[in-house]
């Protein structure tokens, strides 16, 4: 009998160390294109919460966490289309977090994640677009979508007392989509849209863009675009020319490199980008200090929520297979349950794991509604002595 109960045992450990993996998770990030600035803090908040994770050692039975890098380009669907395809057949990722732009992302979702049956997670993808994608149940985002952007824009130039705008937009999904979002908000409010025009990236001069904008006139201009690309060449323009001198920056715009490129001359300027305060914030933005990045970057922390809700879904699910995982992401970023925030995903595993629900809040206090995104968290921001300042949040 005791040599029995001693077989059994040495079974059980084995099944139970047998059942660990290295699980791998894909990142798909602009790592070079318009947004090749925000991604790295993206990346290594990705990282922050993997390395959480794995060290804790409570992921079914003790599995670790191995994030995989991929290059979107933010820009070229085609090259963000072939790293995903990558990711997934070659790396076997069980998961991604991305995509970054909103192009990229429907391409990259469309003809390789939902046909591969594998989740994606965008931290910055905000194309109103994507809220209405066939996904089968795989695709989400810690983003909110930019019709809600459109909304809280149009609310802080109203506030502003500034009753008319030109607008510009860089021509794809993201560009197009918060455009018009906000053209319907902003007249619905009694403003007046003077232009909506597109700009093209990439381009080595936008003067010509800038005339028609300044013809058609406007006490600011929204400069909807790309802060590596055509976004910081338009506003280059308008100042040189004296067309504009107070821009309105919604996210893809706003990062410290808005602030290097532009110090003091776009002081007065103000705008908005997802991100919410409080303690888990706070949390997130100590944690990564510690390990050495800026945790305020742009979608820094909206990447940390994704790996995070992603990897607590499995938990929940007692599973890497993203056909398990993906019906537990809602359960595990809303009520009811324990509140988790950074830094405390071992113990959303131990409450997991001992049968229990959790509420994860994570850095961005994090709420999925609908088509599994974020209801939206924004803070606005203002450009004052060569300086972005936080105002507020709404």
């Amino acid at each position: 009998m005791k040599k029995l109960l001693l077989a059994t045992a040495a079974t059980a450990l084995a099944a139970g160390v047998t059942s660990a993996e290295e699980i791998k998770l894909g990142t798909s990030l602009g790592f070079t294109g318009p947004l090749e600035s925000m991604a790295p803090a993206m990346q290594a908040g990705a990282e922050l919460a993997a390395k959480e994770i794995s060290d804790s050692g409570l992921l079914l039975d003790g599995s670790t966490v191995t994030l995989v890098k991929g290059d979107s380009t933010c820009a070229d669907a085609a090259a963000a289309t072939a790293t995903v395809e990558r990711l997934i057949t070659a790396e076997k990722v069980r998961g991604i977090v991305g995509g970054m732009c909103s192009g990229e992302t429907i391409a990259s979702l469309e003809n390789v994640a939902v046909p591969n049956g594998i989740v994606m997670i965008s931290p910055s993808a905000t194309s109103p677009a994507l809220s209405e994608i066939e996904d089968n149940g795989l695709f989400f985002r810690t983003s909110p979508s930019d019709a809600r952007q459109g909304e809280v824009m149009a609310n802080i130039i109203m506030d502003k007392g500034i009753q008319n705008v030109a607008v510009t937009y860089t021509n794809n999904d993201y560009g197009k989509g918060l455009a018009e979002s906000f053209q319907a908000a902003f007249e619905e409010k009694g403003g007046t849209v003077t232009v909506n025009s597109a700009h093209e990236d990439g381009k080595a001069d936008y003067s010509a863009e800038v005339a028609a904008l300044a013809a058609a006139g406007g006490d600011a201009l929204v400069v909807a675009g790309y802060v590596d690309q055509g976004g910081s060449g338009v506003v280059r323009a308008a100042l040189d020319t004296g067309a504009f001198d107070t821009f309105v920056f919604p996210d893809g715009m706003v990062g410290q490199a808005l602030v290097d490129n532009f110090g003091t001359e776009i002081d007065g300027s103000f705008g908005q980008n997802p991100a919410a305060e409080g303690e888990g914030r706070d949390t997130y933005v100590a944690m990564a200090t510690e390990a050495g990045f800026d945790g305020t970057g742009a979608f820094s922390a909206e990447a940390y929520d994704a790996a995070a809700l992603m990897l607590l879904a499995m938990a929940a699910a007692g599973s890497s297979d993203p056909g398990s995982y993906k019906d537990k992401i809602m359960d595990i970023a809303n009520e009811p349950g324990e509140k988790i925030l950074p830094g405390e995903l071992a113990k959303g595993l131990e409450i997991i794991n001992g049968g229990g629900d959790i509420d994860y809040v994570g850095a961005t206090s994090v709420e999925l509604v609908g088509a599994g995104e974020s209801a939206g968290v924004y803070r606005e921001v203002a450009f004052n002595g060569g300086a972005l300042e936080v105002v507020g949040y709404r």
